[in-house]
């Protein structure tokens, strides 16, 4: 059974987003930490890039 927020996503104008998922170096202790962000998709190479 999925999530609400993905059954939302696939429906309507729900088709319009993206999660983004990025990976983002700690400068502390050096370690990956995963960001997940959903956006329009005219929006994606922008997330990506400010990471």
């Amino acid at each position: 059974m999925a999530k609400k927020v993905v059954a939302t996503l696939k429906t309507g104008t729900g088709k319009e987003y993206s999660k983004v998922i990025t990976m983002v170096k700690s400068a502390k202790t050096g370690a990956y930490s995963f960001k997940e962000l959903i956006v329009h998709n005219d929006h994606v190479k922008d997330a990506i890039a400010s990471k």
